[in-house]
């Protein structure tokens, strides 16, 4: 009967999938090919004009006090004075979410406008290049604490981010859009109030714009994906976002328009570099204005972003000849004159909107080899190898942090407090970028093995809390009595007490676990190749290739796997030690009580 108990939740969570998996297959999943791979080049054919629904306010970009007169000659650029992580390397950091400027592709490989003509820059300068993925808000902390030589991010140059962080010359200029909901009041930007729910990604300079400009506080989110999503569901009243994310992302038949552009205020578009790093930042001016010079700009302008220039600006130095770009307006133009009148599309309902967001099935068959393959495999070595960490040293806290020393008891009490105190992300970061440079030597600048010893280092203080209450449940009696019996102290400890405490928290112990392997997902922080991503940005990225959060949903899956045999095994075992095993004809204390009766 217990075993039957046990099983009953996971046969209710199979059901439940199976469910889910059968609704997706019997039609509200969006049909096979209605998703589009947000981060491939889209080519001329979707060329726009500059926006016609301008902000009032919005006359053009700042005046620009940053731009370099002039570069100096490719033929002078010293790669030994570059201060790179690695020699001709670049070590860029990048995103993985905002297509088409800065993406992973359905290849695995970052790409978008910004990283391609980071490459042909590179090339003129005889680098190579290794992306590696992290969040935005900590991406200028990474690159002026050298954890990347560059950061590549549509990143808007502001005088705010220029005590962080320097800049190159800008490669591309920023629009702003305001995107609401259908049939909003909110018609423009001046008829956002307070009061409002106004989405923006955190740390981005849209808000910046929302805060310093607008004189509004904004609802922040980690990414684009979410801030739309929750616009779409009515949770935020707009969302001012980059124009090309915007555009990319308001598809046609969602519940949103974007009603209105403004130029970014804030200067141009850029590549960070630690501030103190020139040489670096003068060979990459050289290198931009070289691919503007050559034409490279305007080809991979033209086939990832292609949309017309504001007047007055154009990208490199002063000295970088314009580039030569095809008539974007025109073209835009023509293109729409041959589709004829756009036929309006009728809204989807709140149901084909939930079907075609959450149970796209051939996005599951897409994300699954993904996620097996990448995100799967390291997911479990870092909870395994942190689970480790965690056990080990969470039982020698546990074991100060009864001592009768205060020598000993003081530094597990303040370890603990401080690493359970602390928010997640914020350890992680303090140890990837206050540690990893000290110990890159020896980690060959890879954070993968500093991502382990931040979450076995937290989970540790944790561990460490579970195992004391367990050991000091124990009756003191347990103690005693083995001392009676001749055992010193440390042995009735590790033979006797420790024993029963830990099989009285089993459960608290899985539970930790379980957290430990949610919070994996925050190693991203640090910075990780594509090759190292753990499940939760395998399901993202494919996210934002797609504007679809079925993989996420498929991600979550994946954890439910992992996580709900686990729960219910340990509460097999926890039941089996607790009532014992059932006697039997096979027990060897039944048959020898058996036959001293007989």
């Amino acid at each position: 009967m217990s075993c039957m108990r046990v099983l009953r939740p996971s046969v209710k969570s199979l059901v439940l999938a199976l469910i889910i998996g059968m609704v997706a297959a019997m039609g509200l999943a969006a049909p096979a090919g209605a998703q589009v791979d947000q981060c491939t080049p889209p080519g001329i054919e979707s060329a726009s004009a500059l926006p016609t629904n301008l902000a009032a306010a919005a006359a053009g970009p700042a005046a620009d006090k940053y731009t370099t007169a002039t570069v100096k000659p490719l033929a002078s650029v010293d790669l030994n004075a570059l201060g790179l992580t690695q020699p001709g390397t670049l070590t860029v950091g990048t995103l993985s979410d905002a297509p088409p400027s800065i993406c992973i592709d359905s290849a695995g490989q970052y790409t978008g406008f910004d990283n391609e003509l980071l490459k042909a820059v590179a090339e003129k300068l005889g680098l190579r290049v290794n992306f590696v993925g992290t969040e935005f808000s900590g991406l200028l902390a990474q690159v002026a604490a050298r954890r990347f030589d560059v950061g590549s991010s549509s990143i808007t140059t502001t005088d705010a981010r220029r005590r962080t962080v320097g800049f190159t010359n800008g490669y591309d200029f920023g629009y702003f859009s305001l995107v609401v909901p259908k049939g909003s009041a909110i018609t423009g930007f001046e008829k956002l109030a307070p009061g409002q729910r106004i989405g923006v990604v955190q740390g981005t300079v849209q808000e910046a714009y929302v805060i310093d400009t607008l004189g509004l506080q904004p609802v922040k989110f980690p990414d684009y994906n979410t801030v739309y999503a929750s616009l779409k569901t009515g949770q935020i009243d707009a969302w001012v976002a980059p124009s090309q994310q915007a555009q990319g992302t308001v598809q046609p038949g969602d519940p949103a328009d974007i009603i209105e552009n403004t130029f970014s205020l804030d200067n141009f578009i850029a590549w960070a570099v630690a501030g103190d790093n020139q040489p670096l930042i003068d060979a990459l001016n050289s290198g931009l204005d070289a691919v503007i010079a050559d034409g490279t700009w305007s080809r991979l302008y033209t086939d990832w972003v292609p949309r017309a220039v504001p007047p007055g600006w154009k990208p490199g130095s002063k000295a970088a000849p314009a580039p030569e770009l095809p008539d974007f307006a025109a073209i835009a133009a023509q293109n729409q004159s041959a589709q004829g009148p756009t036929a309006p599309v009728q809204p989807k309902s709140t149901l084909s909107q939930l079907a075609a967001s959450f149970l796209d099935w051939d996005l599951y068959k897409q994300a699954i080899p993904d996620l097996f393959k990448t995100g799967l495999p390291n997911t479990l070595i870092l909870t395994v190898a942190a689970s480790i960490i965690g056990l080990i040293l969470g039982m020698a806290l546990a074991i100060a942090g009864i001592s009768k020393s205060r020598w000993l008891r003081w530094p597990a009490r303040i370890y603990t407090d401080i690493f359970r105190g602390l928010p997640e992300v914020v350890i992680i970061l303090l140890i990837g970028l206050g540690v990893g440079p000290v110990v890159g030597h020896l980690t060959g600048n890879n954070p993968f093995p500093l991502g382990i010893a931040a979450l076995g280092l937290m989970a540790a203080a944790y561990v460490g809390e579970i195992f004391r209450s367990g050991i000091q449940s124990v009756d003191p009696g347990q103690l005693e009595a083995s001392r009676a019996l001749g055992f010193s102290y440390p042995t009735s400890m590790r033979l006797v007490v420790v024993p029963q405490g830990v099989r009285r928290v089993l459960p608290a112990l899985m539970n930790q676990f379980i957290s430990l392997l949610k919070a994996s997902s925050l190693v991203y922080f640090l910075g990780l190749i594509a090759n190292q991503r753990e499940l939760f940005q395998v399901g993202r990225d494919l996210n934002a290739q797609t504007g679809n959060l079925s993989p996420l949903v498929a991600a979550g899956l994946f954890y439910l796997a992992l996580t709900i045999p686990l729960t219910h095994l340990v509460n097999f075992i926890d039941t089996r030690l607790r009532r014992g095993r059932k006697p039997d004809e096979k027990d060897p204390l039944v048959l020898a009580t058996s036959q001293e009766m007989n």
